[in-house]
């Protein structure tokens, strides 16, 4: 199997923090070569530990090769400054600064390899007054926004499950690294990245100013206090074996189980036709509900819920997920060696490349595993392109996809360069464009299609399809996200596409995937989180029914970057092969990724996984802590002796370091009730900022909880200018709106352009690229095959007339 990235030289210098993008990119078909100090990382005895075996690093260092360099001698530089002459891309995860000071920086390894690109993740960037704080996955769940959306009304706030952080940070890494990799092949020129993992999880996870579905944009200083009411958002009903969700968003979807309940006489009003006010009755509603439930299997509810056109999905636990025969037929499980002697059930990657899986292949290395191998000199192709240009100027993009999956995939290419020519059919609008809610154009639009272009077309009449076809011929990308086999059924299959343009990359991309029992089933983000195991861990430890993943929209997201990804290398290797593909992403995939550890370790030792709370299971103390005010938070992490001994030195008792009982972390876990004492309460009277940042002076891992507003006036956001501003002439105000994907040191800023109106640009897109003229155009149009705003010549004209 010839997988994309094949012949990319990637040299992985990260530890723990963004060790995924060199996964992702390894699983790709790159050679990354993972350096260490002789020492070894420290993520090598992350927890959870099993049979000696980190499982984090395992998964996240597969196919990798394992070498070791000792920076500390000139040797070890020198062989670090030819292995960079010979690579494409260097990934670094050290703190800010650090391999500067061993005089192998980017400044000056790039002085040798100007052609490299070099990639630095940080918690909170290379600059910045955040510079030098701590990060861990609980306190970037705090700073970002994130904890304060997640928890019951009037509960202390909830973390969600560990691993989703890690991902979403490698996610935007790799990304970021492709964008700069593909500007290379064209201009010669290398670049510096600064990923901070801060602003990945602010925009990337589920971004409060974003294309965002059901997360609520904060756009006025005065944000409630307590979790927002979001259980009943997607609500969970027992059943006789278990738990499902059901997703009613659409009206046809109520009307289905309006019928299911046997059409009671209480919601015959078209009213309950809306969420709102489904929502309000929720308290009437439910309980009928789970009634009709409860004398049913999962398996049955879902067949049920499919055969009348509601959503519905099982809430499994990890254990369940681990043999459910979707997972293996679609090979998102396989059976595969993480560590010598040592096999497990793992999630296989995240992608399909040309029908087959680019997932794990070898199990990672040991230290210096690789050392006697020798990595071949490589020349550097120098192009001679013009390096001002946007990373992808040039590209066409036919964008099929629809709302925040669709939107937030298309985007990604949208501001770096490429013409994404949105298609849209008047009859069938995009989800995001019914979400207005009162607004002339709703905010998710202005978000998520900025610096696109709009052909209003219908694609289910046969000049439509023609029309598509014509501009296929000249397009670079299709992207869909389709129930699978919706292309095919159209007439717009890979195989009818390649046969028009060898060259196009077909990306689609579905809920559970085409293939496995679950390919037909209805897919929203909370029936994927639920069905792999997300769901189950996102809970309070004490309440199994009180899922608390009701206001996200993950994985779109993240999703949407994944398959970013995937596309973005497919392009890279086209350059070679001269050469498309197709590429299939399940939005399932993505979840069990990320949840990789868990079942990973939930598979080897059976019935240790459960729902944390907010308490880190390898970690004391660890939390989140009630601080002085009104529903104001504070996490901390404290993973070692070293942090535990600045803690000490924070709180004033110095005395407890030499304490027996609180000596070592094992010892620390089996006395947490009193080691959270104590920061709780050193917290409960202080300021959660103010408390965040003493912690942090000392080298403590700590968070406030933030809300959405204040991320707008974030010191460190602001520092790094992280916002920016979108405007539409149809929004009363302009919206904050994610700046870039990272700081580079040469590629400009997205520009925002404003969203287009649906089929906005249609008659200009058919004259300048199926040479259509204006009496073609205004045929067209009439006959309803084009479909352009109501101001458009032709429309006005048959107005006029009658």
């Amino acid at each position: 199997m010839t997988l994309p990235l094949d012949g990319v030289r990637v040299l992985d210098l990260t530890d723990g923090l963004g060790e995924s993008s060199g996964r992702y990119l390894a699983d790709l078909g790159a050679e990354v070569i993972r350096i260490e100090m002789p020492g070894g990382s420290r993520s090598r005895a992350a927890e959870p530990v099993v049979d000696g075996v980190s499982i984090p690093f395992a998964l996240r260092n597969a196919n990798k090769l394992g070498i070791t360099l000792d920076l500390d001698t000139d040797a070890g530089r020198e062989r670090l400054r030819g292995l960079a002459a010979g690579a494409d891309i260097l990934i670094e995860s050290l703190h800010p600064g650090r391999l500067s000071e061993y005089g192998v920086g980017a400044n000056e390894i790039r002085s040798v390899a100007p052609g490299l690109v070099w990639v630095s993740i940080s918690g909170f960037g290379q600059t910045g007054p955040y510079r030098d704080w701590v990060a861990t996955e609980q306190v970037l769940y705090g700073l970002s926004g994130v904890l304060s959306r997640s928890g019951a009304p009037g509960a202390e706030p909830l973390l969600p499950p560990t691993g989703l952080v890690e991902e979403t940070v490698g996610a935007h890494a790799a990304w970021a690294a492709l964008l700069a990799y593909h500007r290379r092949l064209g201009t010669g020129r290398g670049e510096t990245v600064d990923v901070s993992a801060f602003e990945a999880m602010v925009h990337g996870f589920d971004p409060g100013f974003g294309t965002q579905g059901s997360a609520a944009a904060a756009r006025s200083e005065d944000f409630p206090r307590g979790r927002p009411n979001a259980a009943n958002f997607y609500p969970v009903f027992p059943c006789k074996d278990g738990h499902v969700r059901i997703c009613l968003l659409a009206r046809r979807q109520w009307r289905g189980m309006f019928e299911w309940l046997g059409e009671p006489e209480e919601f015959a009003d078209p009213k309950y036709d809306t969420i709102p006010a489904r929502f309000v009755a929720a308290d009437t509603l439910h309980p009928l509900i789970e009634q009709l439930f409860s004398a049913y299997t999962q398996t049955e509810l879902v067949a049920e819920g499919a055969r009348r056109g509601v959503p519905v999905g099982g809430v499994h636990t990890l254990a369940e997920v681990l043999t459910t025969e979707h997972f293996a037929a679609s090979g998102s499980l396989v059976d595969a060696e993480i560590a010598p002697g040592l096999r497990a059930r793992v999630p296989s990657g995240y992608v399909r490349v040309g029908g087959d899986r680019a997932g794990i292949r070898t199990r990672a290395p040991q230290l210096g595993e690789h050392n006697d191998r020798a990595f071949a000199a490589r020349d550097i192709v120098a192009g001679t392109g013009d390096p001002s240009s946007a990373p992808l100027a040039g590209l066409r993009v036919l964008d099929l996809g629809v709302i925040v999956f669709g939107a937030e995939l298309s985007r990604q290419f949208a501001d770096y360069g490429a013409d994404v020519i949105k298609i849209e059919n008047a009859n069938f609008p995009d989800g995001l464009r019914q979400s207005k809610r009162g607004a002339a154009l709703a905010a998710s639009v202005a978000w998520g299609h900025r610096n696109k272009r709009s052909l209003g077309i219908d694609l289910r009449s046969p000049e439509g399809v023609d029309l598509f076809r014509r501009l296929v011929t000249d397009a670079d990308v299709v992207l869909a996200n389709f129930k699978p086999g919706t292309l095919a059924s159209m007439g717009l299959s890979y195989e009818t596409l390649a046969e028009i343009n060898p060259r196009v990359v077909v990306s689609e991309s579905s809920a559970f995937g085409s293939t496995g029992p679950w390919r037909t089933r209805l897919g929203y983000g909370p029936l994927v989180r639920a069905s792999c195991g997300v769901s189950a861990l996102w809970r309070y430890p004490d309440d199994e029914e009180l899922l608390c993943d009701g206001q996200t929209v993950y994985p779109d997201h993240i999703a949407a970057h994944v398959t970013a990804i995937a596309v973005l290398a497919a392009l890279i290797d086209r350059r070679r092969t001269g050469r498309g593909t197709n590429l299939e992403v399940a939005q399932a995939d993505t979840a069990l990724v990320q949840l990789g550890t868990q079942l990973v370790t939930e598979g080897l030792r059976p019935g240790t996984i459960t729902a944390p709370g907010n308490v880190d299971p390898y970690a004391a103390p660890s939390g989140v802590y009630a601080c002085a005010g009104d529903d104001e938070w504070c996490v901390v992490t404290v993973r070692d002796d070293d942090e535990w001994a600045a803690l000490c030195g924070v709180v004033d008792r110095p005395d407890l370091v030499g304490d027996r009982r609180f000596a070592t972390n094992p010892q620390r876990i089996a006395h947490r009730g009193e080691v959270d004492g104590i920061i709780a309460t050193w917290l409960r009277d202080r300021d959660p900022r103010e408390a965040t940042a003493v912690l942090q002076a000392a080298g403590v891992p700590a968070g406030a909880m933030l809300r959405l507003p204040q991320l707008l006036t974030d010191p460190q956001l602001t520092a790094r200018a992280t916002y920016t501003t979108v405007e539409h002439e149809l929004l009363p105000t302009p919206l904050s709106a994610t700046a870039r994907v990272a700081v580079f040191g040469e590629i400009a800023d997205p520009p925002t352009r404003q969203a287009p109106l649906a089929g906005e640009q249609t008659r200009q897109i058919c004259a300048e690229l199926l040479g259509l003229d204006d009496a073609e155009i205004d045929a067209l149009v009439r006959s309803g095959v084009l479909q352009p705003p109501a101001t458009d010549p032709a429309l006005v004209r048959e107005v006029a007339t009658g």
